[in-house]
């Protein structure tokens, strides 16, 4: 396994992530969440295991008030209004959907979002990144731009290659969008397809890609993707399509490479939100934070599993290979 730094910078609004200062914790914390994955999902995993890190503990100082609501939207709004009633300190959302149910539930309430594929600039939610306003303050991963960075590096890796499948659905619509602008530059020729109507069918997906003539994939950041992603990383595999994935999750799920911020680095920052919240800072007070650290992650035993043999240059370059 080979690792380095690679720390890349998205604009002036990006900022370090310092350790939460340890003050005395609340007596009790009750923290809301109504998210489509179950408790048991890595990144929810890791948001209580850094609580429990900054001193909150199940049964003592902290109540999760866990909601699960499958893709059905149409309950966002009443698992929000539970919450509410409930009282919580604070919520967490982890999509846009999910934050516009909690913003219409409450105006007062603390709300914690993980914005990883949506702008909350752009759709309405918070006015500036510097100072949010209202009740609604987290972290940002502005996905179309770092979309860019992925194809180029896809394109790098495979320059005899031009047919480019794009795996996407209604949560990943703005990344697409780039794809699309990208394509023309880099004389791509695309074979997109949108996955719509879940649960969806990523056997039938990746048929329909390969018969498109795709001779390479980029999956777009969607938490429906990432639930499914050691399945996506084992039918790229199966239909022999080099693919690049947003996330290190994927790689080390068997997925070829990933370029982006460690996700779960996202979802600890996001409980270290709580605990300031918690210690009496308001919302408005907290600057929405952008992630600075980006790792190129190569699987090189799928790479030897699909007979390709990637750059050097490629190789010296990652952050981390997964031998």
């Amino acid at each position: 396994m080979r690792r380095r730094d690679f720390i890349t910078l998205l604009g002036g609004a990006a900022t370090a992530w310092p350790i939460a200062a340890h003050a005395q914790t609340p007596k009790m914390l009750r923290v809301g969440m109504a998210p489509p994955n179950p408790r048991t999902f890595v990144t929810w995993v890791t948001f209580e295991q850094r609580l429990r890190e900054l001193g909150y503990f199940e049964g003592q100082n902290l109540v999760v008030e866990f909601i699960h609501v499958p893709r059905e939207t149409s309950k966002l709004d009443a698992a929000m209004l539970e919450l509410v009633r409930r009282r919580v300190d604070a919520i967490v959302t982890s999509d846009d959907f999910t934050l516009k149910a909690a913003l219409d539930a409450t105006e007062s309430i603390p709300i914690v979002m993980l914005a990883v594929s949506f702008d909350p600039v752009e759709r309405g939610f918070v006015k500036s990144i510097a100072r949010p306003t209202g009740n609604v303050t987290g972290v940002l991963l502005r996905r179309p731009e770092l979309v860019g960075k992925q194809v180029e590096v896809l394109v790098e890796a495979f320059p005899d290659r031009q047919r480019l499948g794009v795996l996407w659905d209604a949560i990943s619509t703005d990344s697409f969008g780039v794809v699309v602008r990208l394509a023309s530059s880099l004389r791509l020729q695309l074979r997109p397809l949108k996955l719509e109507s879940p649960p969806y069918d990523f056997a039938g997906a990746f048929q329909k890609i390969a018969e498109s003539g795709a001779d390479m994939l980029l999956v777009l950041s969607s938490n429906r993707f990432n639930e499914n992603r050691s399945a996506l990383a084992q039918l790229a595999i199966h239909y022999r399509l080099p693919t690049m994935f947003v996330s290190n999750l994927y790689v080390e799920a068997g997925g070829l490479m990933s370029y982006g911020p460690r996700l779960l680095e996202m979802y600890r920052r996001a409980a270290e939100y709580v605990d300031r919240l918690a210690k009496g800072a308001k919302p408005a007070d907290l600057p929405i934070e952008q992630p600075t650290k980006f790792e190129l992650v190569v699987n090189a035993r799928t790479a030897k599993a699909l007979g390709l043999a990637l750059p050097p240059t490629l190789l010296g370059r990652a952050d981390e290979v997964i031998e």
